[in-house]
């Protein structure tokens, strides 16, 4: 079983800073591509940033240049670093990761920004 769990949501100003913190626990041997993901009511789950199978790293366009992801040396903690927050980053940001054949998800953190 793997465990992803977010923390770091939260509500703040249009132009504010969030930091988001995912910690994998459990059998996470051989989990790769860990990322973030967005999703907001009627729409379709998006990316947002993640590691890809080779290290480097994947961004949304409407996020380059404002957010940062980066994880710890043991690969057992992400974050995504959000900076220049729109009222449009507003959104469940769900933590993922992959080992196959498998996708495995966190509950989600509510990012919130206020215009």
């Amino acid at each position: 079983q793997v465990q992803l769990v977010e923390s770091g949501g939260g509500l703040v100003q249009a132009g504010g800073s969030l930091r988001l913190v995912c910690a994998a626990s459990g059998n996470i041997v051989g989990i790769n591509r860990m990322g973030w993901y967005r999703q907001t009511p009627g729409k379709q789950r998006e990316l947002v940033a993640t590691f890809t199978i080779g290290g480097t790293t994947n961004y949304a366009d409407s996020v380059k240049g404002r957010f940062t992801i980066s994880r710890d040396n043991a690969k057992t903690m992400v974050y995504l670093q959000m900076n220049s927050l729109k009222p449009e980053d507003t959104a469940v940001y769900l933590c993922n990761g992959f080992r196959y054949p498998n996708w495995y998800w966190g509950q989600g953190t509510q990012v919130t920004v206020s215009s």
